[in-house]
């Protein structure tokens, strides 16, 4: 991958921390800078099977400036594909027509009198697609499985009858390329399209419909046309009569397929999930909102497609679409989704840690055309699954911990210190993630080798170019697993982010560097998912890595740096080493006092003196830290076997003005042994652990009526919280809602009831999230069993603005 801008403070290393700087987020694009590219497209610099085109094809390039559908342009029908139709195309006149176009219906003509697609989700296509959780009253169908229609007609059905289907899609629909889809009723069509009568009563003619399982994705205009004796008949093309289509995990023959049922349902059907984050030794979980079935949110999947100008005949190769998702769920090259922001400073838009959900954030992009700000990691690979899950892609967020930033290519993370070993932060471009959030996502790699199918890593966070697009996979789990960094897409970098080495490099007396240790099992220590089926965590390390240690293991790893920048780098190693150095890990809470420990072991035979630094400094989670504002030195002499600890305690009033982001700090441990010479490095990160937000449910959930929920929460610090924010969401309870608190005493309790309306039946999570200046990263989630409503019906109306917001007066809180 290409170096891009490193800029913003908090997410490159080798641009340390410097209070009290504020820094803005990461800039938009220029508005020339596809002009200075020389006019190549995206598909011609990221996708090499989409890069030749035809001059006229009109499905091709980026979204025109007045489509964008933003405050300034007109109604949202104007958009693309996804939300509305095109005048040009077959069947979108107003009246019938007949051979002749005149609209004169002749007698013994075979009239469409209208069409029922059985599209509620309570009907039989919706249940059999496993579409029936789509808050949308249009058909919306998974590819390569048969769906039922029936025809109302102006006579019987005879034999002699010709009766044909039409699907299209884009603005220029051509058969050849998939955008117009024609179907005659009773014949094999093509490319596995094809209809059947199953039923012919009366004036009703029962079909059944198979769609191809290479199917064109997307919203698609659908008509009908007849031929007799007669005349031809076209039915006008109706907007309630569009048809989705998705990607299917249910049908062998799409390349999408999934073989096992729970993870079907965990991994396209499930509505939240589990995020982690924290440090291996520290794993904190949120509850995430994915919200794939939501009311807009379908149509917010299919606009980012149309925002980035993908060709519709690119929309059925996942490969291609999921590499899009990467490139649109962040904002820069293409003004995509969300606009990330490491900087701490998020006064112009929302702390990425105050997000519960994606549905928010797809709509307001939906509704206004704008990126939103603001996002992180773990945001970025929210949205990527709600996207790529709403599009018919089984997909996992995965968090890997310890993640390595290789900014050279190397596949090493190089750390460099001075005489003392001391931090040379100036140098240190590489950075190791305490942790890091993206996607894997299930598919067949008919562009690569065999072997190489099944589970891809996609990441939508903006961290290096991948041919010249802020884009990242899809990747082959199996490619990462054996160092085979030469495959397609992005390999050598997820391979860094958690196989690579960490490398020590202490300056000399010359001025020249000395590698004088080498860490090999501290990057991509631990790689988990949410578990299926379950809130457990499941390991999924070994998908990724050879047990650490093994032959195969090492063989991956030098077999990767052999293709890097530093292909010798073990070469220069040296190895004498009976001092053996851990730091135990604490369980600090943010607000109060703490402590840090180092055990030292002597497991030679002779005794051993060590002269150990400690150098205590904050850090963002992304590893770039703030200047050093404790640090202790101190001599131990470790007899044969024996075990010291060293402790360096640190106060609240220490660290209180130094925090930054997600409350984590960085130790950096070295040590020199004075009799044999050898060296002792280590870094150890740790995080303030934050309070829970407390919901409890007041009384029974049922759909269509209101409900009551408590929230509680006491602040933890001894100083107020200022603008309070608390966001409520739910799929299926509570569409996004903002409650603006204001300030909140120092250990003071607030106790907040909030009312909302059910909407889907079924057991469904209720999340919310606090968020202030001083304080972030707390969240709460409580689990709503939902009863059907008691006429019967399954589903609610649902139909409503994108978020609301609400001020909370002070005579809701509670006492101290």
């Amino acid at each position: 991958m290409d170096r891009g801008p490193r800029s913003d403070v908090g997410r490159w290393g080798g641009n340390p921390w410097q209070p009290p700087t504020t820094p803005s987020p990461e800039p938009e694009p220029e508005p020339d800078r596809r002009s200075r590219r020389g006019g190549r497209s995206f598909w011609a610099r990221c996708c090499g099977c989409c890069s030749c085109r035809n001059a006229e094809d009109d499905d091709w390039g980026p979204e025109r400036r007045g489509d964008r559908g933003g405050r300034g342009s007109g109604s949202r029908s104007r958009r693309p594909d996804s939300r509305g139709s095109d005048s040009r195309r077959p069947g979108s006149r107003g009246s019938a027509v007949n051979a002749a176009g005149d609209g004169t219906i002749r007698e013994g003509m075979l009239v469409v009198t209208g069409m029922d697609l059985l599209s509620s989700r309570s009907d039989q296509n919706r249940r059999e697609h496993h579409t029936d959780e789509f808050e949308y009253d249009e058909l919306i169908l998974r590819r390569g499985q048969p769906f039922h229609m029936v025809l109302f007609l102006s006579r019987p059905y005879e034999s002699s009858d010709h009766v044909t289907l039409e699907l299209c899609i884009g603005n220029n629909p051509e058969v050849g390329k998939g955008t117009h889809v024609i179907i005659p009723v009773g014949k094999g069509g093509s490319g596995g399209w094809k209809a059947q009568v199953t039923k012919s009563s009366g004036q009703n003619l029962n079909l059944r419909v198979h769609t191809s399982p290479n199917a064109i994705i997307g919203k698609f205009q659908f008509t009908v046309r007849t031929r007799c004796k007669a005349g031809e008949f076209q039915l006008p093309f109706d907007p309630r009569n569009e048809i989705y289509i998705l990607f299917n995990p249910w049908c062998p023959e799409d390349i999408v397929y999934v073989d096992h049922e729970d993870w079907r349902q965990e991994y396209v059907l499930n509505e939240s999930g589990r995020i982690y984050y924290g440090t291996e030794a520290q794993i904190g979980e949120r509850t995430w909102n994915y919200g794939q079935f939501d009311h807009g949110v379908l149509d917010a999947c299919l606009y980012i497609l149309d925002r980035r100008g993908m060709p519709y005949g690119g929309r059925r190769d996942p490969v291609s679409v999921s590499r899009v998702i990467s490139a649109m769920v962040n904002s820069l090259d293409d003004n995509g989704v969300l606009i990330g922001n490491w900087s701490g400073d998020y006064s112009r838009g929302t702390n990425p840690s105050a997000w519960v959900g994606s549905v928010e954030i797809l709509l307001s992009y939906l509704r206004t055309g704008n990126s939103v700000p603001f996002g992180q990691c773990w945001v970025f690979a929210g949205v990527t699954t709600t996207v790529l899950r709403c599009l018919g892609l089984a997909t996992r967020t995965v968090t890997n911990f310890n993640s390595a930033h290789d900014t050279d290519t190397s596949l090493t993370m190089d750390i460099y210190f001075d005489e003392n070993m001391k931090p040379l932060e100036h140098l240190n471009h590489d950075s190791v993630w305490n942790f890091h959030v993206w996607n894997d996502c299930w598919m067949k790699r008919p562009d690569l080798p065999s072997g190489f199918d099944g589970w891809q890593v996609v990441d939508a966070t903006p961290q290096e170019t991948s041919s010249g697009i802020f884009c990242c996979g899809p990747c082959s789990v199996q490619s990462i697993k054996n160092g085979l960094v030469y495959m397609k897409y992005d390999t050598p970098f997820i391979f860094a982010e958690v196989n690579s080495d960490k490398v020590y490099w202490q300056r000399q007396d010359d001025g020249s560097f000395k590698i004088v240790y080498v860490e090999e099992k501290a990057i991509g220590s631990l790689i988990i998912t949410k578990a299926i089926g379950s809130n457990m965590r499941e390991d999924i390390t070994h998908t990724y890595k050879h047990p650490e240690g093994s032959e195969a293991e090492r063989k991956a790893v030098e077999t990767a740096a052999a293709h890097g920048s530093k292909p010798n780098v073990y070469a220069t190693r040296d190895s004498t080493e009976d001092v053996a150095m851990q730091v135990e890990a604490q369980d600090a809470v943010m607000g109060q006092d703490l402590t840090v420990c180092v055990v030292l072991t002597n497991r030679g035979s002779s005794p051993r003196t060590v002269k150990l630094h400690l150098y205590l400094s904050v850090t963002f989670y992304t590893g770039v830290t703030g200047s050093v504002f404790k640090e202790s030195k101190k001599e131990v002499v470790l007899a044969p076997g024996a075990s010291e600890r060293v402790t360096m305690p640190v106060a609240y009033k220490e660290y209180r003005a130094q925090l930054v982001d997600q409350g984590a700090m960085l130790l950096n441990v070295s040590g020199h042994v004075k009799e044999n010479g050898q060296v002792l490095a280590k870094q150890h990160t740790f995080r303030l652990r934050t309070p829970d937000l407390s919901l409890t449910l007041l009384g029974a959930a049922v759909v269509g009526q209101e409900c009551e929920v408590q929230i509680v929460f006491k602040n933890p610090l001894p100083v107020t919280l200022t603008n309070v924010v608390f966001r409520l969401e739910g799929s299926g309870l509570q569409r996004p809602k903002i409650l603006n608190v204001g300030d909140i005493g120092g250990n003071e309790t607030v106790t907040l009831r909030q009312t909302f309306v059910p909407v889907r039946p079924g057991p469904r999570q209720l999340i919310a999230s606090l968020d202030s200046p001083q304080l972030s990263q707390v969240h709460g989630v409580i689990q709503v069993d939902v009863a059907p409503a008691g006429g019967g019906g399954a589903f609610s109306d649902i139909r409503g603005s994108g978020r609301s917001r609400e001020t909370i007066p002070m005579a809701s809180r509670g006492g101290a």
